[in-house]
């Protein structure tokens, strides 16, 4: 299952437990926010497409931390006329972890009984045998 959210003015494909970098948020460290501008949902094959956001729907996350990205050199020249100009920037960003995507109509999921093996029975394990021991004439031949 994944969502495709816009947060802070860019759009992100999230799903759950995933970690996203997203331009700077007010909200504290460790603080629960949700997102409800879902663009498009995804639940195993099932597109639900928002004209333009899903009502009903949201993707829940937590801040993780606040950090600066990498830093970005612009480099401007023009040849022949002596014009250099050097600019650079450190982007301020936020690490979130998604926590969940809810939406309406959603089922929970229960907790699949597990099936037990079937017995292996000798009426099952006697073509095995036979190709193997057929190979085994193969190489000694």
């Amino acid at each position: 299952m994944y969502a495709i959210v816009e947060i802070a003015g860019q759009q992100f494909k999230v799903s759950k437990d995933l970690k996203v970098y997203v331009h700077r948020l007010a909200d504290k460290e460790g603080d629960a926010i949700s997102f409800a501008k879902v663009l498009l949902l995804d639940d195993n094959g099932t597109i639900t497409l928002g004209a333009p956001a899903v009502e009903g729907a949201s993707v829940e996350a937590k801040v993780l931390q606040h950090l600066k990205g990498d830093k970005v050199i612009i480099f401007k020249k023009k040849r022949r006329k002596g014009y250099k100009k050097r600019n650079g920037h450190r982007q301020y960003l936020t690490q979130i972890q998604i926590s969940g995507i809810t939406f309406p109509g959603a089922k929970k999921e229960k907790a699949a009984p597990k099936k037990e093996a079937a017995p292996v029975t000798e009426e099952a394990e006697a073509p095995k045998k036979k190709a193997v021991k057929a190979k085994k004439e193969e190489t000694q031949e």
